[in-house]
C-alpha cells in the first residue's frame, strides 16, 4: 500500500527549519491550502454554476474581473482573516491595502501579496488557471502595520507558492528550502506529496510568449524568438514554442519540462505589464529554489527595489542559459543605442 504524505504533514515536518516562527508560518500555509480547496471546487463546477462569464467591474490594472476573480479573492482574503497569523494582505484585485483587525490577527507577523486567480479569461474557454502568492514577515513591531512594510524587496520573502487548477489540482510551493509539488487528491479532500525536491526540468528547448505583440518587443527579444525558430541539428533547434496565456500553467509546465517564459516590455507597456509583488516575485522565488533563473532583462528579479504596490516588470524566466541568452541580446541593442548617442 503506497503511504501518501498530507500537506498537512509535510509543513509540520519542516517546521523546525523555521524555530523563529513557531508555526505561524506553517499555518498560514495550511490557511492557503485550505481556501485553496474552496475556489477549486468552484473552478471545477464552473460550468455547471452562475459563476462564469464578467462581473461588471475592473480591477486597479484596469482590466475587467470575472466573477471567478472576486469570489477567489474573497475566500483568500477570508481564510487569511480566520486564521490569525497575516496582519496584512495586498491582493491584486484591490487598489490598496486589506488590513487585517480581527482579534486572533492582532499580533500577526506576516503579509501575504497574493494574485487569487491568473489567467482568469481562460475559464470560460476550460483552460488551466491559477494563484500566486508570496509571504513577507513583519520588520517592524512597535507600529501599526504600514503599506511600507510590504514593499519587501523578493529576496525577502520567507515562502512563495502557485496554486494550478488543471486535469489535477496542485499546489507548489518554497520556503527558501528547495521546491516541493502536492497534487489534491479528491477522493480524500487532502494535497498529497506527489513532486518532491523539484528541479527545472532541464530538455531546454521551449520558449512560451505571446507571439502576436511580436511587432512591439525589443529587438534583442525579436532576436532571441528569432534564434529558437531557426533550424539546428546540434542545439536540437527549432525549439518548441507553448504559450498558454495562464502564467501559473505556462510557468508549470516550463518548471516540470524545462524551458524559458518571457513576457518583456513592449510600447504600450514601456515598464513590463506583470506584477511584481503579486506574479514575478513568487515565480522566482520558486523557479530560481528550482534551479532555474529570473531577470527583468538585466538584472534579478528579487534584487528590484518594490516603489509601489501594483509595480509591473518585465520578465525572462526559466533555465539559466535561456535566460541569460535574453540578457546577452538585450544588453548588444543596449550598448548599440549607447554608442550611436555618443
Amino acid at each position: 500500500m503506497t503511504r501518501f504524505k498530507t500537506l498537512g504533514q509535510f509543513i509540520i515536518e519542516k517546521q523546525a527549519e523555521f524555530p523563529f516562527a513557531k508555526g505561524e508560518l506553517s499555518r498560514l500555509l495550511r490557511d492557503i491550502g485550505i481556501a485553496a480547496k474552496v475556489v477549486n471546487r468552484e473552478v471545477n463546477k464552473a460550468g455547471l454554476a452562475d459563476i462564469l462569464g464578467d462581473n461588471g467591474t475592473m480591477n486597479i490594472q484596469g482590466e475587467g474581473q470575472k466573477k471567478l476573480d472576486i469570489f477567489a479573492d474573497e475566500e483568500f482574503i477570508e481564510a487569511l482573516s480566520n486564521g490569525g497569523e497575516c496582519c496584512m494582505v495586498a491582493s491584486e484585485e484591490h487598489d490598496e491595502c486589506i488590513h487585517i483587525k480581527t482579534a486572533v490577527s492582532k499580533n500577526a507577523k506576516y503579509i501575504v501579496c497574493i494574485d487569487p486567480l491568473d489567467g482568469s479569461s481562460n475559464i470560460d474557454v476550460n483552460v488551466s488557471v491559477g494563484t500566486i502568492f508570496s509571504i513577507y514577515r513583519r520588520k517592524n513591531f512597535e507600529d501599526k502595520v504600514s503599506k511600507d512594510e510590504i514593499l519587501q524587496k523578493g529576496l525577502e520573502q520567507v515562502a512563495a507558492g502557485y496554486i494550478v487548477y488543471g486535469s489535477s489540482t496542485m499546489m507548489v510551493y518554497t520556503t527558501g528550502k528547495g521546491v516541493n509539488g502536492f497534487t489534491l487528491d479528491p477522493s480524500i479532500g487532502e494535497f498529497c506529496l506527489s513532486h518532491p525536491k523539484m528541479q527545472i526540468g532541464q530538455d531546454a528547448h521551449m520558449y512560451s510568449v505571446n507571439e502576436g505583440n511580436y511587432v512591439h518587443f525589443p529587438q534583442g527579444v525579436k532576436d532571441y524568438i528569432k534564434y529558437c525558430q531557426q533550424e539546428d541539428k546540434e542545439t536540437n533547434r527549432p525549439f518548441i514554442s507553448r504559450y498558454i496565456g495562464s502564467m501559473v500553467a505556462d510557468i508549470h509546465r516550463n518548471l516540470l519540462k524545462g524551458g524559458i517564459f518571457l513576457y518583456p516590455a513592449t510600447a504600450a507597456y514601456p515598464n513590463g505589464k506583470l506584477r511584481l509583488m503579486y506574479e514575478c516575485n513568487p515565480l522566482a522565488f520558486i523557479v530560481e529554489q528550482a534551479g532555474g533563473k529570473a531577470s527583468d532583462g538585466t538584472k534579478r528579479i528579487l534584487e528590484i527595489e518594490p516603489t509601489g504596490l501594483h509595480q509591473r516588470s518585465p520578465i525572462f524566466i526559466g533555465n539559466i542559459e535561456m535566460v541569460e541568452m535574453v540578457e546577452g541580446l538585450l544588453a548588444k541593442y543596449k550598448k548599440v543605442e549607447a554608442d550611436q548617442l555618443l
